[in-house]
Parts: structure tokens; sequence; C-alpha cells
């Protein structure tokens, strides 16, 4: 009877140990951002393709090694056939056969390539090069996903600050509010000054639904992106200032070396073109007349050799090949140079925007010290009747002003460091 409930109690710990976790708080930053929704992107199905086909096309190639076997056959009227009494003097007693007009032939070859000049190892590294360029061609594609990203992100953490911004007026007005009603039922204040402050809460709710409209719209295009639920109780972590570098290592560069490397092969597959291949072969046929055409009946017979294959009609065209070649590479250099060109402008562009923006949160913070000052002095002022509650609302609009303004500045320069970071591939 003792063991019971310890045993009940024991698997309740473990249900409890391993079940999933409700409500807990989902935290996104950006970097696990990318990587959701470059998993979550249709296009990276395509890397198990771009794969399979690969791999069928080197065993296609791999099969070259393998014995090659043909059958043909042939049926045949000539106008003439080998006359032995043209040939030979006649001798009395002795007759000379004759060779039928009418032939036939079904014959089988079994091959086998000996060497081949390094054709299927060329092949296999075009494949090889072809896969890979396929593969970072997706990669560069995919890469494209982060600006997208960033400027989601980013718009959604502007929202969440503003609204806690906007939350923080509303706190102050709230206050001011609660005094200006107690004045007033204590008959030292006036009902004017109660209106105004409830129709300047009113004014920052009606803020509010327009940033959490917003907000709804980029969580939404957020969660399309990274496959995953986004919405009020999700986290977004607000990423710290980068240590940047203007080394460019983006995808492109990567892309045209691959490319670049696809032309030496290719180049390799036209000196292999001229080079003798060597194979091993035999022959079994039957049909009329035999190897022993002297003996005019049908029969069987095989052969069985070497064979050698030397065509040098590729040698016509190799020049112009290679000089085909030799330009391929020239454009694919000028377009490498032409796109480090356009990196460099907008990163310089970029860079640029850094230094704004930290110049401007400078001013901004030496503004919302002196209005922080100011809107505190009002407040003093307006619970000592000094100045109106529309004087002290204009000073806390302006105070808030600032501090918006320096959240949206905080937020421009977050987004455009990362910005920075993905234009140049760090």
């Amino acid at each position: 009877m003792i063991r019971k409930p310890n045993m009940l109690i024991s698997i309740l710990l473990l249900l409890l140990l391993y079940a999933p976790t409700y409500g807990q708080t989902l935290q996104l930053s950006i970097d696990s951002c990318y990587s959701m929704a470059k998993q979550n992107y249709p296009l990276i199905k395509k890397q198990d393709l771009i794969a399979r086909s690969s791999r069928y096309s080197l065993e296609n190639a791999s099969k070259f090694y393998l014995p090659q076997f043909t059958v043909n056959g042939q049926a045949t009227y000539q106008s003439q056939t080998l006359s032995f009494s043209d040939a030979l003097p006649s001798l009395p007693g002795m007759s000379f056969p004759t060779i039928d007009k009418d032939q036939y032939k079904i014959q089988a070859e079994l091959s086998q390539a000996i060497y081949d000049g390094g054709v299927i190892k060329h092949q296999k590294a075009l494949i090889r090069a072809n896969e890979q360029i396929q593969q970072q061609s997706l990669e560069v594609n995919l890469n494209t996903l982060k600006d997208r990203v960033t400027q989601i992100y980013f718009s959604v953490l502007l929202m969440n600050e503003q609204l806690k911004q906007n939350e923080i007026r509303k706190t102050d007005l709230e206050g001011a509010l609660d005094k200006a009603n107690a004045a007033y039922i204590n008959g030292t204040g006036f009902k004017s000054n109660v209106d105004e402050l409830k129709a300047a809460i009113i004014n920052i709710d009606m803020t509010a639904i327009t940033f959490r409209a917003n907000r709804k719209a980029f969580m939404d295009m957020l969660a399309l992106l990274i496959g995953r639920t986004v919405d009020e109780s999700t986290l977004l972590i607000l990423p710290e200032d980068l240590s940047l570098t203007s080394q460019i290592s983006r995808p492109e560069l990567k892309h045209f070396d691959l490319q670049k490397k696809s032309f030496d092969i290719q180049e390799k597959q036209l000196r292999s073109a001229h080079i003798p291949k060597l194979s091993a072969f035999v022959q079994g046929a039957y049909g009329r007349p035999t190897l022993n055409i002297v003996k005019n009946e049908f029969g069987p017979w095989w052969i069985a050799g070497i064979r050698l294959n030397w065509s040098l009609g590729s040698l016509y065209s190799l020049k112009n090949n290679k000089n085909i070649l030799n330009i391929n590479r020239q454009n694919l250099d000028i377009d490498k140079e032409t796109f480090l060109f356009n990196t460099r402008i907008t990163l310089h562009q970029q860079s640029a925007d850094i230094k704004k923006y930290n110049d401007l949160l400078e001013q901004d913070n030496a503004v919302i010290e002196l209005l922080t000052a100011v809107a505190q002095s009002a407040k003093a002022q307006l619970t000592n009747g000094v100045i109106t509650v529309h004087e002290y609302i204009g000073k806390l609009n302006e105070e808030n002003l600032a501090k918006q303004a320096r959240i949206v500045h905080n937020i421009q320069l977050l987004q455009v460091q990362y910005n920075f970071k993905n234009t140049s591939g760090n």
C-alpha cells in the first residue's frame, strides 16, 4: 500500500520533467531570425535537388568505364563480288567458289575503355564544379533575405520602444490628472484643466493604437519570413552596437571564384579532346559470308583486339575555343570588379549614415537633458499654479518628441550597422 503512492509520485515527477513547457516567452535575436528565415524560405529546397542531380550525373560519367555492349545487323546486295576465276588462272579439274551478291550479318561487340585521355576525369571535375556554382548561386539568393529580415526586425523594435515611451508620457499625464481632479473637487481648480488632461491622454491612447497596429503588421511579416508565430508575447532582443570592418566577404565573391575554376577545367577538357583513346574489344557475329569468304555459306565468327582512336578534328577549333574561354574569364573579372565597386560605394554611404546617427544621438541626449529639466520645472510650476495645464502639456510634449526622436535615431543606427554588416558579408 505504501509503494503505490511512491510510484505514482515518481511518474508525475517524470511527466513534469519531460512535458513541454507552456507559457514561456519566445525570445528572438536578429541572428536567429536570419537563420530561421533561410531555412523557411522555399528556395532552400533546391539545395537537395542540386546535390541529387550532380550525384546522378557523376554516376552516369563513371559508367563510361563499364563494358559497353552493342548489337547491329545488316543485309546488303552489291553489284559485284570477288571472282576467283578472274583473278586466278583456270586449272583442269579445279573449280572456284562463287560469292553471292546478297550478304547478311548480325554482330555483337563488347568493348572496354582502357585509356580515355582524361576525358571522364575532367567531365567529373566539371560536374562537381557546376554543383558548387549552383549551390553558391543559391546561397547568394538566400543571402538577400537578410535585408528584408533586418528591415522588419528593427521596425518591430521601433514600435516597441515608441510604445514604451508613450506609456511613460501617459503615466506623467495621469499623475497630473489625479492632482487636477483633486484640486477641482476641492474647489481650487478648474474643470477645463481636467478635460484638457483627459484629452491629452486620449490622444496618447490613439497614438498607441497606431503603434500597435503597425507593430502587428510587422510581426505578421516577420512570422511569415521565419515560419514561427510572432505576437505581443514574443521578445525581440535589442542588438548591441557592432564592431564593423569594411573588408568585403560576400558570397558573391566565392561565386565568381567558382566560375573561374570551371573555366580552368573546361580548358583541360579542350586539351584531352585530341589525345588518343585506347580500348579493348571482342566481336561475335553470324552471317554470310564468314571471315572465310571462300566458303560461301552462313556461319559464326569472332574477333578480339585493341582499338586506337585518335581524332584530330578538335585541333581545328582548339585555338578559338581557348580564346572564348579567355573572353569569358575577362567578362567574369569585369563583373567581379563592378560588384566590388558598387559594394564599396554602398559601404561608404552606410558608413556616413552610421556617423550621422551617432552625431544625432549626441545632440538628442543634450536636448533631452535640457527638456527633461524644463518638464520637471513645469510640473512643479503647475502644482504651484504658476503655469496652466496647457503650458505644462506643451512642455511635456516637447520632451516626449525629443525622446521619440532619440528612439528613432538609436534604432536607425543599429539598423544601418546591420545593413553595413550584411553589405560587407562579415
